[in-house]
């Protein structure tokens, strides 16, 4: 029988995540509930971070779902990815003088806004958790060169699969769902801007991959009835995660 694991909901995604690179202390983790101490809620369909912005500052993101994405001249975006829980929001935003790219809330959420001086303050004070931070950054970057690869070589049916099955390793790191069934409230609208295809051809690969039994994406449900055969069939290797000891 299939079990469904949800966070609960006042635990840190945050720090469920880090600890999947290291263990934190009683320190750390008081620093990180520290540095998450400014709480705000934004409604599905909201611009946390824009294009351009200049007032330096990075939000994480502790309830809810994200997304970044880049505008072009001619109106359109691409997006480029999706945020979970425990994710950060413009971190580069606290390095550079201007924002990169936009970011907006897919469902209400709940973030905490982090400042260049509070980030300054966990480098000084707490450089195991300072650590674990860049490991956080290094496997986002690492997430971005893997959707790169799989716009640019693999097939619409294999690069759909591996984004879900890795929607569902990053959901089951934190605590929801088992990495073979998940929630997953975006819209194919979002998820063909995120593949880089238009939502009827999406349409058509998902039917074509519930058709071959390889992944069921429903009602807000994703669902692979051979995580492994999937895993096998898109090349889908976890390593680059890099999620330690978590299964």
């Amino acid at each position: 029988m299939r079990r469904k694991h949800q966070m609960d909901h006042d635990e840190d995604a945050l720090a469920i995540k880090l600890q999947a690179f290291q263990p934190l202390g009683e320190d750390e983790k008081a620093r990180l509930e520290d540095l998450q101490r400014h709480r705000m809620q934004f409604a599905a369909g909201s611009e946390v971070v824009y294009q351009g912005q200049t007032n330096r500052g990075a939000y994480i993101l502790r309830k809810g779902w994200a997304c970044s994405y880049k505008r072009l001249r001619d109106g359109s975006r691409q997006i480029i990815d999706i945020h979970l829980p425990g994710d950060f929001l413009g971190v580069r935003s606290l390095l550079l003088r201007t924002s990169d790219q936009s970011f907006i809330t897919l469902t209400d959420v709940e973030v905490s806004k982090v400042t260049v001086e509070a980030m300054w303050d966990v480098f000084r004070a707490a450089p195991k958790l300072a650590v674990s931070l860049l490991w956080a950054a290094s496997r986002d970057e690492a997430m971005v060169v893997e959707h790169l690869v799989s716009v640019g070589r693999r097939g619409a049916l294999e690069r759909t699969a591996h984004f879900l099955l890795e929607l569902g390793a990053r959901l089951h790191l934190i605590g929801c769902g088992t990495g073979d069934n998940y929630p997953c409230p975006i819209s194919q609208a979002v998820l063909a801007d995120a593949l880089g295809m238009t939502t009827i051809h999406l349409n058509r690969v998902l039917r074509q991959l519930r058709e071959i039994k390889l992944v069921v994406f429903r009602e807000g449900t994703v669902t692979f009835p051979d995580v492994h055969r999937a895993a096998e069939f898109t090349g889908f290797d976890l390593r680059y995660l890099d999620h330690g000891t978590r299964p």
